[in-house]
């Protein structure tokens, strides 16, 4: 997909969770625009690979490796970012998982812990951290992944909690960083075609049920969510905080209405 009529040129971008999916596709978006990117996930061998399709668009790029469940990762990326490049103009708030989906009555204290930590406790220190580095530079923007399953409860559970809670936390950042034009938004993707959500359409049954329970009947790619995520980024929303933007193909509505049938009303 081509981004290249919105212009971040001289912009410095953070994306978690970049080593994949949403996150990479955003990172090789953000590129397109004239944005330098750093790329931040677990493992470097995975983000190496992304760093380099981000320095083939001619800007400068950046893989750190971080895991963002845990605090002093946070502040090594932070750091290493602005020894480089000296500012933070972006964050784009990633990461993620879903360790367990059973039911709740089944949960174990790990499963809780752990996709609370990644999901809503390490990506509020991250945004903390950048957050002190966008005051003193004069602002900044920040964007977090919730998902379509912090807006109605759904199977996936503690995960679906985890995102509730971070679209309440991005209006709070919001409310208080706006003074030092900081603004924070959200996005809640739907059924997007990446690893994270394999268990809901790798199999040809789960997908096609899952395609026909969507208003335009087709799953979201990561470019689908990585256009929402540009936009926010951008002077286009430059009067937009603290809300939560639906990227789910109309997944919250459900499958198309009177599908299939003619409508002779206007063939009268």
């Amino acid at each position: 997909m081509d981004f290249s009529k919105i212009s971040l040129k001289g912009k410095v971008v953070l994306v978690s969770g970049a080593s994949r999916g949403i996150g990479e596709a955003s990172a090789l978006a953000f590129a397109g625009t004239g944005a330098d990117v750093v790329v931040a996930s677990r493992k470097l061998s995975d983000l190496e690979q992304v760093a380099e399709k981000v320095k083939a668009k001619g800007v400068r790029s950046l893989a750190v490796a971080a895991h963002v469940a845990k605090v002093e990762d946070s502040k090594n990326l932070v750091s290493t970012v602005m020894k480089e490049f000296g500012r933070i103009d972006v964050l784009f708030n990633n990461a993620g998982t879903n360790p367990y989906a059973g039911p709740l009555l089944d949960a174990e204290e790990w499963a809780w812990d752990t996709t609370f930590s990644v999901n809503l406790r390490g990506p509020f220190f991250l945004a903390q951290l950048v957050a002190r580095v966008m005051k003193e530079q004069g602002g900044g923007c920040m964007i977090n992944t919730s998902s379509v399953g912090g807006l109605r409860a759904s199977d996936l559970n503690i995960y679906s909690v985890t995102k509730a809670a971070y679209i309440m936390l991005t209006q709070v950042m919001a409310k208080e960083w706006g003074q030092w034009g900081i603004r924070v938004n959200a996005i809640a993707p739907g059924l997007i075609k990446t690893r994270l959500s394999e268990a809901l359409w790798k199999e040809p049954a789960a997908g096609e049920a899952a395609v026909e329970s969507i208003a335009l009947l087709r799953m979201g790619e990561p470019d689908d969510v990585a256009g929402a995520v540009l936009f926010l980024a951008s002077d286009l929303a430059k009067y937009i905080t603290g809300t939560t933007i639906v990227v789910d193909g109309g997944q919250l509505l459900g499958p198309p209405a009177f599908r299939g049938r003619k409508d002779k009303s206007a063939a009268d």
